[in-house]
């Protein structure tokens, strides 16, 4: 049994759900304590709760202890990580996205394709929004040779969520390769999409762009920015949103094959001008490090690093708290080698029997 003390580092969910995916490919038990002591709320939310029995689902394993607000759990994996149609509904406005990233690396080592279709929140504040998963985070895996795609069935906001995504992935036929990005080499295009639920009286797709194009103009780019309004008229998505809601994302690709990006989710009191203007600073104070990929790429890229063959090098704009806890996790966990040097963060992968 491998034990964590969840309010090391971060002391965030994020601990709770690597451990979870990295001790079920490993075959071992895991017994986790203090979970998000640190945190304002602690113990497990509804997100961190639907993530661990999702993960216990695919495997076949077992959960003890795993009920809202609880600190501690045990977790004891199945004998393999399955493949087919999944669904699940986190019944709160947690992120949906999280979900994913917890079982997309279990997806790697099923014995067949994967397709996850969980319900949640795509777009709000400390999670990374449906767009940053679908447009930056999954292109980088595929640099990996890690097939996976997602998409979007019905967007979902703070407080109702209701968000749908579906998400498919292969089984790797090896393990992924390593990821090796050095320069951010010349900027060749920006693009983005500025979208609203419910809201086009308002303008505020509109708003959102226009303010994201002039903060980003000033500063020697022309992006390219998508506008989207999707009501009960206007069929964006398979499904209007349940509520009145927004996101922005924008994201740089360059001629070395990165791709950095940004975003921001509309809340009670926040203007679309200052989504706009935010989101714009976010992405230009990125790509003014020299970094090859963005703040929230470099801790999410970590886990797939530490199962790939090799060694991933990437320059990151900031050292995050996430991005240590995920290096001691994959360090601790896996065996991982990984290290930072600077700006330079290195993992070495370790090999994971399917």
């Amino acid at each position: 049994m491998i034990e964590i003390d969840g309010s090391s580092y971060s002391g965030s969910g994020t601990l709770v759900r690597d451990a979870a995916a990295f001790c079920i490919l490993k075959q071992e038990g895991l017994h986790i304590t203090k979970i998000r002591e640190k945190r304002p709320k602690p113990g497990l939310r509804a997100q961190h709760l639907k993530a661990l029995e999702a993960a216990a689902q695919i495997c076949g394993g077992r959960l003890a202890g795993a009920v809202l607000g609880s600190r501690e759990i045990t977790l004891q994996p199945g004998p393999s990580v399955r493949g087919g149609d999944f669904s699940w509904n986190i019944g709160s406005a947690g992120s949906a996205v999280m979900l994913a990233l917890t079982v997309l690396p279990l997806a790697l080592f099923a014995d067949r394709p994967s397709r996850y279709r969980i319900t949640g929140g795509l777009f709000q504040d400390f999670a990374p929004s449906a767009f940053h998963f679908i447009h930056v985070l999954l292109p980088m895996l595929r640099q990996m040779a890690i097939q996976a795609e997602a998409r979007i069935l019905r967007p979902g906001y703070v407080p109702k969520g209701q968000g749908v995504i579906e998400v498919t992935a292969a089984p790797a036929a090896e393990k992924p390769n390593p990821l090796t990005l050095l320069s951010q080499g010349r900027v060749s295009r920006i693009r983005g999409i500025a979208m609203s639920s419910h809201l086009r009286e308002k303008a505020v797709s509109d708003r959102m762009a226009a303010a994201c194009k002039k903060k980003l103009a000033a500063g020697g780019y022309d992006p390219q920015i998508e506008i989207l309004y999707e009501d009960k008229k206007t069929a964006a998505y398979r499904q209007p949103a349940v509520q009145p809601g927004a996101a922005l994302a924008v994201w740089a690709e360059t001629d070395t094959g990165c791709r950095l990006g940004a975003d921001m989710a509309g809340a009670r009191g926040r203007s679309s001008e200052v989504i706009g203007r935010q989101t714009a600073v976010e992405l230009l104070e990125d790509l003014g490090t020299g970094a090859t990929v963005d703040r929230h790429l470099a801790d999410q890229l970590i886990p797939f690093a530490a199962l790939a063959d090799g060694q991933s090098a990437f320059r990151i704009p900031q050292h995050t708290e996430h991005v240590t806890a995920r290096l001691w996790l994959v360090e601790t966990l896996l065996g991982a080698g990984a290290e930072v040097d600077g700006d330079l963060l290195q993992v070495r992968g370790r090999t994971v029997r399917r």
